[in-house]
């Protein structure tokens, strides 16, 4: 099995398989910089700034890790531009088989995302009160953020 982030392409009710599944892995590019980027987050609906000094590649939304069935899964730190996604899916990954040579999202994959918290609360010892989210509220909830490069 293999994970790979995934387009903003409707999730397919069925598996994916061959040129199909082209569609629904995302394209990346490597490239050299100057200095290391890092993200910075803001557990609230504000795009936090960048530090002095240093200047914004991307906004985005602050994704912590997923999961799959069993111990599958994966993440990174926070400070790794990779935890600042410019798109917020609640499947922002897909799962593919080598075996079967198929791709597909699967009900037992979750995505967590680091959430906002009203300032007054961040240090309390009191729980954040739980809610249930619909569809369209899920943005509301999920921290932002930008990744920032160091100026030289």
């Amino acid at each position: 099995k293999s994970y790979w982030l995934s387009t903003s392409a409707s999730i397919p009710m069925m598996p994916v398989e061959r040129l199909e599944i082209r569609q629904y892995i995302s394209r990346c590019s490597v490239c050299e910089a100057p200095s290391q980027a890092v993200a910075v987050h803001s557990q609230d609906i504000t795009i936090p700034s960048c530090p002095v000094g240093w200047r914004s590649l991307w906004i985005g939304y602050s994704f912590l890790m997923h999961t799959a069935a069993g111990a599958e899964g994966g993440g990174q730190s926070l400070m790794s531009p990779g935890s600042c996604l410019e798109d917020f899916r609640a499947t922002p990954f897909i799962e593919c088989n080598g075996a079967r040579g198929t791709c597909h999202y699967f009900a037992n994959k979750y995505s967590f995302w680091l959430t906002t918290i009203d300032q007054n609360s961040q240090f309390s010892n009191a729980a954040p009160p739980s809610e249930t989210l619909k569809a369209g509220q899920l943005r509301t909830r999920a921290s932002r953020c930008q990744v920032c490069m160091k100026n030289l």
